[in-house]
């Protein structure tokens, strides 16, 4: 196939198959693969190919009242982590990542570490997760004493981490902070470890509850972003919690506050994110 037959599947993946922008150039790609790693060919008229334009989305944003809803139907770990979404503005995996190290509670920032685009990041720790936050860490540090005791302390790490801290393997600080409630054999060693919650684990207690409170929409985790910028918080503040390294993305969220119409009122005081 030439050129000439590659853009012709392409314009009828879109016009006849109705697919997104995204799923054409993800066809795109994979022909690209398919020619350069299996068929040995380079194709260098692809280079002047334009790619379909991904659409521009006004983000779903939950309002204050249905994020005390969602979050007042969850309970424990759930609620924490959920709460950290909603407050941190940091994303689910982010969350259950983290390990105890992250957590700052002395400057009210947890570190984000290979975030979006593989960055490191400082974000959003609300005062009023503190107390909850040091009851989950207690919680982590029984799971840890235990195991230890019983031989199952080491913990995952990568190889590059395991060589320059030789100890941080049984340390309480590389501890996650949302730990699984049951340890599993790594397929790679053999040895029995206990990794963090999973993100399904959250989602599945999250599902029941967004149709307790019917909340007919889907619920992200970046409301917490139209209602920082809604209360007033610098953008740039904004822009760093959530991990944009361009501002555009975060000014994104400033279309659904509706500033047109609502710029001469008062910004509302900030929601709390609720107590455990």
């Amino acid at each position: 196939m030439g050129k000439r037959e590659v853009e012709g599947f392409l314009t009828w993946l879109g016009n006849e198959g109705q697919v997104s922008a995204s799923t054409q150039n993800q066809a795109l790609s994979a022909l690209l693969f398919l020619y350069r790693e299996v068929i040995g060919l380079e194709l260098p008229w692809t280079d002047g190919m334009e790619r379909p334009k991904l659409r521009e989305y006004v983000p779903v944003v939950l309002t204050r009242s249905e994020v005390r809803a969602l979050l007042g139907n969850l309970s424990g770990a759930h609620w924490l982590a959920a709460s950290m979404l909603y407050g941190s503005g940091i994303r689910l995996r982010e969350a259950l990542r983290r390990r105890v190290k992250d957590v700052d509670f002395g400057r009210s920032q947890v570190i984000v570490k290979q975030g979006k685009g593989g960055k490191d990041r400082r974000a959003l720790f609300p005062q009023t997760l503190h107390e909850p936050m040091a009851r989950q860490l207690e919680h982590a540090k029984r799971l840890h004493d235990r195991a230890l005791v019983a031989g199952y302390g080491a913990l995952w790490l990568s190889e590059a981490v395991d060589r320059k801290y030789l100890n941080a393997a049984t340390d309480w600080h590389w501890r996650y902070v949302f730990p699984a409630a049951r340890r599993r054999e790594d397929p790679a060693t053999g040895r029995v470890r206990r990794h963090h919650v999973s993100a399904s684990s959250l989602q599945r207690a999250g599902r029941p509850t967004v149709k307790e409170v019917q909340i007919a929409k889907k619920a992200p985790c970046h409301s917490f972003a139209a209602h920082l910028l809604e209360a007033g918080y610098d953008i740039r503040t904004v822009q760093g919690s959530l991990g944009h390294s361009d501002l555009a993305l975060t000014q994104i969220y400033t279309h659904v506050l509706g500033r047109g119409v609502n710029a001469g009122r008062e910004p509302p005081r900030r929601v709390a994110v609720g107590r455990a």
